[in-house]
């Protein structure tokens, strides 16, 4: 099983990441095991959101697809909430939809 997992760090900024072992690799993050990593300069970190996945090729897409996404995004995923995940996705679209007109 793989997971992939947000993280929201003391700077308020979110990590994205997949492991095959969470509890781990969360355990890792909160003592700075890797001292020049994203995490380890911006601790406390806090679990927000995690989505288990079988395949390791689904859950590296799944973590490359949600690193591409607005904070916004991101935080409706995490929250939960659907109907904004929605909106956030419906105004990025409307954006690339506007600017590919102008050309």
């Amino acid at each position: 099983m793989f997971t992939v997992y947000m993280l929201l760090c003391a700077d308020q900024s979110i990590y994205t990441g997949v492991t095959s072992d969470l509890e781990g690799r969360i355990l890792k993050h909160k003592k700075a095991h890797y001292p020049n990593s994203y995490t380890a300069q911006r601790l406390p970190i806090e679990l927000i959101w995690q989505e288990h996945h079988t395949y390791w090729t689904t859950a590296f897409d799944r973590e490359k697809q949600i690193k591409r996404w607005s904070r916004a995004k991101k935080l409706a995923l995490a929250s939960g909430n659907l109907q904004q995940l929605s909106e956030q996705s419906k105004k990025k679209f409307a954006a690339r939809k506007d600017e590919s007109d102008k050309e």
